[in-house]
């Protein structure tokens, strides 16, 4: 066996340029071709392992080294056909082509089960395809979107008028609902004024008709503050209260409110202490809890308000035993304008006023209700320590109080209103200058040794905070009383920075000979 390897790798052979009787043009056309090809096969390889190295996750990878091994070795084989030309090392020609038939035997049979998954590899074309189809499809998502976008604007724009049609309904039932209530305060209002004209000398008959005008306008004073409190712009008067003479002191207005066929108790634990309230408010909430207990009970019953007390808190539960209301309508009952009752029986300011009010108390409204049991409503207010110069509101109240005299300045675009509250200051003995507007008032303040400036707040032009600014500009000293149904209390106290009081329209002659007393003192 060595005899035969030695033999065989002996080289003792004719060299393959002796076959072409070693004609150069023969010789050097097979040098030449042998060495092209030989340079080309050796460059697949290295063409190979370099796309191998930039590209580790080609799946098929063992396949392109097996490649690149059968590429080398038929590169190998062409050289030897260059040496061959001149030497005879036929062995180890052979061997090389033995190699390469190694190498080629297994890339020829692993390369046709490549092939299925070598042609789902997409091409071009196919790639181009799917690109469009992906386009297509992001164009149509586009468009969806669009048409989403569209859905969604108009069903806000639905939206919308549902809301704005709803706040017209709730407005149309809130000025139904006043209009109704209005409408009787200026029948007793007329009606009396004109049976006063009509038998003037009846001293006991016009006292009597004129006090009942005046009930119908503190009727609709309280209606008037009621919805000033509900848009937020009555100034509230926080003050500690007295909850049991509070509550005493309203029986005969609540008898009144609820009518004969619903009896009335007042329950009140002892001395439950005071509050911080404004008192006229919290009577107001607690008359429009009432005013509901009383419609909750249509075939009659008793109103019970009890006051206790609850820890810290006072609480004041207005008590019915009437029909009494379901979790959604309970849950509902404090919204604005929501009301149950039918159009123009109610405007649905009751209890979201009332929850205003316990608010601003520092305390909490709850609502206790169901079907066929009744309802209660409790005010949770905290306690105040009572105040020693308020233990008698009415103390003060009284025409006998030392009247002092002043020069006023009156402003106030209304004429009838600045003729009544001129005669109101002058038949307490006030000097009285009327002007319509806030520039004749900063004038005639230049000109007058002026002590008090009495205006109204809502005037055209300059209202009544820029008014006040300028006059204080020109008189550092000077006294501001505002007297206005709608005052915006925040420009206001921007303009005078606290350096005035505030009256709300309508108000008594008393009231207001005791606010100018109280500026001048």
């Amino acid at each position: 066996m060595p005899e035969f390897v030695s033999d065989f790798f002996s080289g003792n052979f004719q060299p393959h340029g002796y076959c072409l009787l070693w004609r150069p043009e023969l010789v050097w056309t097979h040098v030449i071709s042998d060495a092209l090809i030989a340079g080309a096969y050796f460059s697949i390889p290295i063409a190979l392992v370099t796309f191998l190295r930039r590209r580790p996750d080609v799946e098929f990878g063992g396949m392109f080294w097996l490649f690149a091994l059968f590429i080398l070795s038929c590169g190998l084989t062409h050289v030897m056909g260059i040496w061959n030309l001149w030497h005879g090392d036929y062995a180890l020609e052979a061997t090389i082509k033995a190699i390469t038939a190694a190498a080629s035997v297994p890339t020829a049979i692993l390369l046709w089960p490549l092939i299925p998954r070598a042609l789902a590899i997409p091409s071009p074309s196919m790639l181009q395809r799917k690109n469009d189809e992906l386009a297509a499809a992001l164009a149509e998502r586009d468009a969806a979107l669009d048409r989403l976008q569209a859905e969604i604007a108009q069903r806000e724009r639905a939206e919308a008028a549902l809301v704005h049609a709803n706040k017209m309904e709730a407005v149309g039932q809130l000025t139904g609902g006043i209009a109704h209530d209005f409408n009787n305060l200026l029948q007793a209002i007329s009606g009396n004024l004109e049976l006063i004209q009509m038998v003037p000398g009846d001293e006991a008959k016009v006292t009597r008709w004129a006090g009942n005008a005046a009930q119908a306008a503190e009727r609709g004073t309280k209606l008037t503050g009621q919805l000033l409190t509900f848009s937020r712009q009555q100034r509230l008067e926080a003050r500690p209260v007295n909850v049991a003479p509070l509550l005493t002191g309203m029986e005969d207005l609540l008898r009144n409110s609820v009518g004969p066929t619903v009896g009335l108790r007042i329950e009140v634990d002892g001395d439950v202490g005071a509050v911080s309230s404004d008192p006229t408010q919290l009577e107001l909430a607690i008359l429009n809890c009432a005013i509901n207990g009383r419609d909750a009970m249509p075939s009659g019953g008793t109103l019970i308000i009890r006051a206790e007390h609850e820890g810290e808190r006072v609480a004041i539960r207005v008590i019915d035993h009437g029909v009494g209301m379901s979790a959604d309508v309970a849950q509902r009952a404090l919204e604005p304008f929501f009301t149950t009752k039918g159009p123009g029986q109610g405007t649905g300011l009751g209890l979201s006023m009332a929850y205003g009010v316990a608010l601003a108390a520092g305390g909490e409204l709850s609502i206790d209700s169901r079907i066929g049991e009744g309802t209660v409503v409790t005010f949770l207010l905290p306690k105040v320590a009572e105040s020693e110069d308020r233990k008698d509101e009415t103390s003060g109240q009284s025409g006998a109080t030392q009247q002092r005299t002043a020069e006023i300045l009156l402003v106030d675009d209304d004429a009838s209103v600045r003729s009544t509250v001129a005669d109101m200051l002058r038949s307490r003995g006030h000097s009285v200058i009327e002007v319509s507007d806030g520039p004749q008032a900063l004038l005639q303040l230049e000109r007058s040794a002026v002590d008090v400036m009495l205006l109204d707040f809502a005037m055209p032009g300059m209202n009544g905070a820029e008014v006040a600014s300028h006059a204080l500009g020109l008189r550092p000293g000077l006294r501001l009383l505002f007297l206005s149904g709608f005052s915006d209390s925040e420009a206001i106290d921007r303009a005078v920075k606290g350096r005035a009081r505030v009256l709300r329209k309508p108000i008594t002659a008393d009231e207001l000979a005791r606010a100018v007393n109280e500026l001048i003192d």
